[in-house]
């Protein structure tokens, strides 16, 4: 088979893999990577994107022993801040106020909770990691279309050239064509939000506390980042509130936009200056009603897509790749075909109860935070009072908000 590692990126495709993987951001690099240590073939479609775009990534424990174990996590020395505290602060003008609470990694005998990552960084090296390893092949054509036969699959690139294969995993977007042709509907919540992102400098040392501040129009949240060149004190933005609200901050100049970010964080971090490009994007919660199909498996964005609250979307996505890589390679190491339904079946009952609680608590948690339903404030309220008077309880949220205690994948382990 060719080397794409010396091919150009939109060089012919190999006439057949074992697995096609539709997406090159991070999990489905990350899958192909992990695969091809495996022993599987594997191609890569789709582009890398690597434009900066004021979108970073929090990888939990779980998501950072994953890319240790493939080999990545040597390459982002230095372009990641540990998150050794994560701090909510109730700032919704509730009647039931509560003291900030700190969850605070060695409280249960972690250095970090995770680290934070700039995304175009990730995918970056884990775009480099992915060239250099055995049996992975790459493309950025795209997948148009795949036809199921009886011993499994021809995929068609958007060049028209053709693959076969054994399996093809979609880990292509929230919007997932290859989802979308197979088939699998989702259920769908568009919330009433949209999120801004940047990456910012201020004056003051971010310590590295990851704070949430909880307001009506949903989370504003400072996350630490490494220093650059440029500047000491970094930290990334994400900052969800009401669509409308929305387009008139994202008119701002930069020098306005960072006085109204300074004011909604009470000056937490002194000055502010917003560099970087500000991004902007709806927030709505996808969850496809299967998992697999005939031949096919969903991973990431494309088996579901939450918002940005408690840094669960991308590391929910990292155990489905970490859950699919287990099955695979027993499988493989049975001698059963990849893509038989036994093979995809198991990992479908593997990871549907993980997202569905996921799902819900992250819609749980948003929907709390934008009613103005006194009851519900004050169950809110309680929860928060708990967390912070019970140590015990606390210990018990970390512990399964990093990653489920039972059936840890291998690679997570």
């Amino acid at each position: 088979m060719p080397n794409l590692d010396e091919a150009p990126r939109d060089g012919p495709v190999p006439a057949g893999v074992d697995i096609i993987v539709a997406g090159a951001g991070a999990i489905g690099l990350a899958l192909s990577i992990a695969l091809a240590k495996a022993g599987f073939s594997v191609l890569c479609l789709g582009p890398a994107i690597t434009e900066r775009n004021g979108r970073t990534v929090a990888l939990l424990d779980g998501s950072v022993r994953m890319l240790k174990a493939i080999g990545v996590w040597p390459a982002l020395a230095g372009r990641t801040a540990p998150l050794e505290t994560m701090r909510l602060v109730d700032d919704t003008g509730s009647l039931f106020r509560v003291p900030p609470v700190d969850f605070v990694a060695s409280e249960i005998g972690i250095d970090a909770f995770g680290h934070n990552v700039e995304n175009a960084d990730l995918v970056d090296v884990l775009d480099r990691r992915a060239r250099q390893t055995n049996g992975f092949y790459r493309a950025d054509a795209l997948l148009s279309r795949h036809q199921v036969t009886d011993d499994g699959l021809v995929g068609t690139t958007d060049n028209g050239q053709t693959v076969r294969a054994k399996l093809l995993i979609a880990a292509d977007g929230a919007a997932s064509p290859a989802r979308v042709a197979a088939h699998i509907p989702v259920r769908e919540t568009a919330y009433p939000q949209t999120a801004l992102t940047t990456v910012l400098e201020h004056d003051r040392p971010h310590r590295n506390i990851s704070t949430e501040f909880h307001k009506r129009g949903g989370p504003f949240t400072l996350v630490p980042l490494p220093p650059s060149a440029r500047a000491t004190n970094r930290s990334s933005l994400v900052w969800v509130m009401r669509p409308e609200m929305a387009t008139k901050r994202m008119a701002l100049e930069q020098a306005a936009l960072a006085t109204a970010i300074e004011t909604e964080s009470h000056h937490l971090l002194g000055s502010v200056r917003v560099r970087d490009r500000v991004g902007a994007f709806p927030l709505r919660r996808v969850v496809a009603q299967r998992l697999i199909g005939p031949r096919l498996a969903l991973a990431g964005e494309a088996a579901h897509a939450l918002p940005p609250i408690g840094a669960q979307g991308l590391n929910l996505s990292f155990r489905d790749a970490a859950t699919l890589v287990d099955c695979l390679a027993g499988a493989r190491a049975r001698g059963d075909d990849p893509g038989s339904a036994p093979v995809l079946g198991g990992y479908e009952r593997a990871r549907v109860g993980d997202i569905a609680l996921r799902a819900a608590g992250v819609d749980t948690l948003n929907n709390a935070l934008i009613s103005e339903y006194l009851p519900v404030d004050l169950v809110r309220g309680a929860g928060l009072a708990a967390l912070s008077a019970l140590p015990a309880l606390r210990r018990a949220v970390m512990r399964q908000g990093l990653r489920p205690q039972h059936a840890i994948p291998t690679l997570m382990r």
